[in-house]
């Protein structure tokens, strides 16, 4: 791929950018002058650029049809600008000036990150104050939690749900129809169906109390910064603080009967994530992280209504029309230029975009083409469940043949932990013992280690290079390692979990013969494991 600051015989550098003229008209409406350029040659006025930011937010909802009458949807907002105007934009299709509402029931959650990004208690105090006032002007009934909450979810979390078998049984056509029935046979012109439930989930939730900082546990805030405190890299630490995230939105979602949530990903952020992704070998699942809709959980479906929306395009929105956003610190904030892989994959992708804007678009519409896996697709009838993995929920992609890529790398990665014994005198050990004592000096096992090998069966790729990113285990909640043991106890009743486990350790093995199993399994990638994100003898997880 091209690079931003390299120079091309051939290709001419971009002569300029355009500017908007005050003879130029609005690419629509043909009248009015234009305010803003959102691409080349796509002048917009003020009134026709809300017009399409809005039938875009529509035509997403509309298309993919994820979302039936009724059901109770959960907005995941960080108080950054796209999912401020995420918000912006459920409330106005739920208003009733709106010509074609929006007919689904709404809430929020935020949740205070405040403890792992360097925040002091007053200013998380701050923070939640300025977010509170936002969340009570939507209307909506929502929900405040800490990430320290995390420590106290159920084992449950982890487990995967089949899909609702009492849920939505007509086709969307019939759903819909069938509401606005229902609502035309309402009398007394009171409050349409979805707005009296959430008047009533209003009047229930200001009966409840707002959890505020000063009844953090102490305990727990300690346990959390102790947790990233273990995690060496920042490209581990982000890693694991969107899989804790996820986990006490679900958590939130199950107990508060939502079955849908919806994050605030845009174009841009997305395609930042498929790269980011990529490198951090997380290539199997990338349909559903950067798709409209995920169902790896099961009962609660994740969707990105957002992902058509280009970070310029959000923020030319939220300045025009007064979008209230809530700026708050991220584990990233200060961070050098490559301090991590996603700071490294942002920086080249806006470096590119900003001289080459179909950058983005490009990388995005590439992932567009991705569809899951049959693994993740769903079952056939009478099919096994797949494994999945224990903190991603994505099945794992860990169950290769023998003499692919990931096998070189892992057999690669056992034999570089391997000591040889050192030369010793003529008729002694290694250790200046016995002769039965000979080979003792291979046993160097690091501490935690017997530990580290039992959990990483469990786990995908990717999660298996967050997890060896750490130096202790046992800073994990206590729901991550409950349910480890259970998986552990189940597969040793039914046998081992994933087809690597089968294989002679290295650690068996004498030094020859490793070196000849390494060379002998080394292969040429394949297009498959490119696609997965998988390189050669090399590992692409690899931190900068």
């Amino acid at each position: 791929m091209c690079q931003a600051q390299e120079q091309y015989g051939g290709c001419g550098w971009p002569q300029g950018r355009p500017r908007v003229g005050c003879a130029q008209k609005c690419m629509k409406c043909k009248e009015a002058s234009p305010v803003l350029v959102i691409r080349v040659g796509d002048a917009f006025c003020k009134a026709c650029f809300r017009e399409y930011f809005v039938h875009k937010f529509r035509a997403m909802l509309g298309k993919n049809r994820a979302i039936y009458p009724g059901e109770k949807v959960l907005l995941a907002l960080s108080g950054g600008p796209a999912s401020s105007s995420m918000l912006r934009q459920v409330q106005e299709g739920l208003s009733r000036e709106t010509a074609k509402k929006l007919r689904f029931i709404p809430g929020i959650i935020y949740i205070d990150e405040g403890a792992v990004c360097g925040q002091s208690l007053a200013e998380r105090a701050e923070t939640l104050l300025q977010m509170e006032t936002i969340l009570q002007a939507s209307g909506f009934p929502y929900h405040l939690a800490h990430l320290e909450e995390v420590f106290d979810l159920p084992s449950s979390i982890l487990q995967h749900v089949p899909h609702n078998p009492a849920g939505p049984k007509n086709s969307y056509k019939e759903a819909v129809e069938g509401f606005i029935r229902q609502q035309r046979q309402e009398e007394g012109g009171g409050p349409s169906l979805p707005e009296r439930h959430i008047q009533e989930k209003l009047a229930e939730f200001c009966m409840q109390d707002v959890p505020r900082t000063e009844g953090l546990a102490t305990v727990q805030t300690e346990q959390l910064i102790q947790l990233f405190g273990s995690v060496k890299t920042l490209t581990a630490k982000e890693e694991l603080l969107q899989t804790l995230r996820n986990h006490l939105i679900l958590h939130t979602a199950r107990a508060q009967g939502y079955s849908k949530v919806m994050m605030g990903d845009s174009c841009t952020r997305l395609a930042v994530k498929l790269l980011t992704n990529l490198s951090l070998g997380r290539g199997a699942s990338l349909a559903m992280d950067t798709g409209f809709s995920d169902d790896r959980h099961g009962d609660v479906v994740v969707v990105r209504p957002m992902r058509e929306y280009m970070a310029k395009e959000i923020a030319f929105y939220n300045h025009l029309f007064g979008v209230p956003t809530v700026f708050t610190p991220a584990l990233d904030t200060k961070a050098l230029e490559k301090a991590s892989i996603h700071r490294v994959i942002e920086r080249f992708l806006y470096g590119l975009q900003a001289e080459f804007p179909s950058t983005v678009s490009t990388v995005y519409r590439t992932g567009e083409k991705l569809s899951a896996t049959p693994g993740d697709a769903g079952l056939a009838p009478g099919a096994t469940e797949p494994e999945r993995c224990l903190l991603c929920s994505c099945a794992l992609d860990t169950n290769v043949e023998d003499g692919s890529a990931l096998q070189a790398i892992l057999v690669s990665e056992q034999l570089s932990q391997q000591r040889l014994p050192a030369a010793s005198p003529a008729g002694q050990g290694c250790c200046q013992g016995a002769e039965e004592q000979r080979g003792c000096c291979t046993n160097t096992t690091a501490p935690g280690a017997d530990a580290r090998a039992d959990f990483l069966p469990l786990l995908c790729y990717g999660c298996r290079l967050t997890i060896k990113d750490m130096t202790c285990l046992e800073s994990l909640p206590l729901y991550v390692r409950s349910e480890a043991e259970r998986r552990k106890r189940r597969y040793g009743e039914g046998g081992q979990v994933g087809a690597i486990s089968h294989r002679t350790p290295a650690s068996q093995l004498e030094p020859w013969e490793g070196r000849d199993l390494a060379l002998a399994r080394i292969p040429t990638p394949s297009s498959a494991d490119v696609a997965l994100g998988r390189g050669g003898a090399a590992d692409p997880g690899a931190k900068l």
